[in-house]
């Protein structure tokens, strides 16, 4: 059995880890919000600027699953320690070099082209990264415990958005509009490449997983095995996350550029909204996650899902009021749902995929979700404000839709798919 003090250890790494790949992630994020469009696409309208701004951003999603794929193999073929080195030394070169890159004034269409090539190597860190911590927490941890120390990955969310928004708020705060736009944007980019030498000190001194030592190694490509024998596992673990991934999205990186740009509020209310929704997933995180381990993990899905589900509407409401505090319980009340569906959902996909391929499927799931509901919804819902007159009904109607698959997933899982084998329980 593992040691306290080597499972703490694990802990700390998964944690760190994630909170620094979140983090670069976020920044880039909050930048195609608030700037991106005025610095790298001048010529377009307001919102065209955005919706660019947005393409740019959503690059990074469509790559997270080739990064599942390419680092999800070594993490099954070599050992997840190896392979979650490599994301987040990736992570953080490119991350350094957005804050490096020059605005359309100075290279013209290249510009963007760099933030495009970029975005894409960001997306591949982040693709290898999630599966690799989840499992480094999940394998290590004892038995009847592993949805804890599973959230221990996923704390890595909130504490990256809450770094990167506070981070944006403060430079927002104390610079001036001209200052921020002009070189202010590129200081949470750079600053990142000493949080990254932290983690890779980190990283290096944890142990390989005892599940992978175990296990026997598959004789084809992982990603050729798990497509064969476990494709409604994949399925099913992309449901579990979907739902949380579009709201949260919508209620983060959408209200930034809804609020600011379609309503008109200052730049300080949208970002007060996005930490407190970092404050909310981070302070519920354990509290679902103990709950996963103590009643089971299905239920705290559900109804973190029916939660969100029920959620889709009410916080365009508050938004439209353009009051700083209903925005913010717009938010977190919303951020409810998703950090029920989130906290267990490393620990519940795991277990769906034997230990030959886990990294790979598990990966695979999550990362497809992240390209669908984290990707193509902020830039379907931004376009919708274009086709609809800046009516937000799409969005909530999309938004509950994922909820509804997040059901269905949960329901075939635990009536058509079952775990691969007995090497699989966790």
């Amino acid at each position: 059995m593992t040691t306290s003090p080597q499972m703490r250890r694990v802990a700390l790494a998964s944690a760190l880890g994630t909170s620094i790949e979140w983090y670069d992630f976020f920044i880039y994020t909050t930048a195609s919000a608030l700037v991106f469009n005025k610095l790298f696409f001048p010529t377009l309208s307001p919102v065209a600027g955005v919706l660019s701004a947005f393409a740019t951003y959503a690059v990074g999603y469509v790559a997270r699953p080739l990064g599942a794929v390419v680092f999800g193999h070594f993490g099954d073929r070599i050992g997840r320690k190896k392979s979650l080195v490599w994301t987040l030394l990736m992570m953080g070169s490119a991350t350094f070099l957005v804050g490096c890159v020059p605005t359309h004034e100075s290279i013209g269409t290249l510009a963007p082209l760099l933030l495009v090539v970029l975005r894409f190597v960001q997306g591949l860190a982040v693709g290898g990264e999630w599966g690799g911590a989840a499992l480094i927490s999940v394998e290590h941890a004892p038995q009847g415990r592993r949805t804890f120390f599973g959230a221990f990955a996923q704390i890595g969310s909130p504490v990256g958005l809450l770094l990167a928004t506070t981070m944006f708020a403060v430079l927002n705060g104390v610079l001036s509009a001209g200052q921020f736009e002009a070189w202010g944007w590129r200081v949470p980019f750079l600053v990142s490449i000493v949080l990254v030498v932290v983690g890779f000190a980190v990283r290096m001194k944890i142990e390989e997983t005892p599940d992978f030592e175990r296990s026997a190694r598959s004789e084809v490509l992982p990603i050729v095995e798990c497509l064969r024998t476990s494709w409604r596992q994949i399925v099913v673990g992309l449901g579990i996350f979907a739902g949380g991934f579009a709201a949260y999205y919508v209620l983060t990186t959408f209200m930034l550029a809804y609020t600011t740009t379609q309503l008109g509020l200052p730049k300080s209310v949208a970002l007060a909204g996005q930490i407190v929704a970092a404050v909310v997933e981070a302070a519920l995180m354990f509290v679902f996650a103990s709950m996963g381990d103590r009643y089971g993990k299905g239920k705290v899905i559900a109804w973190g899902a029916v939660a969100g589900l029920v959620w889709a509407v009410p916080p365009f409401w508050l938004f439209g009021t353009g009051s700083t505090f209903w925005l913010c319980v717009g938010v977190g009340v919303g951020l409810i749902g998703v950090t029920a569906t989130y906290s267990v959902g490393a620990a519940y996909v795991a277990q769906l995929f034997a230990p030959r391929v886990r990294y790979t499927g598990m990966s695979l799931s999550y990362q497809l979700a992240g390209a669908i509901g984290g990707g193509l919804v902020p830039l379907f819902a931004t376009a919708s404000l274009e086709w609809t007159g800046g009516h937000y009904w799409p969005v909530a109607v999309v938004t509950a839709l994922f909820y509804v698959f997040t059901l269905a997933g949960l329901f075939i899982g635990r009536v058509r798919v079952a775990a691969p084998a007995a090497e699989a329980a966790l």
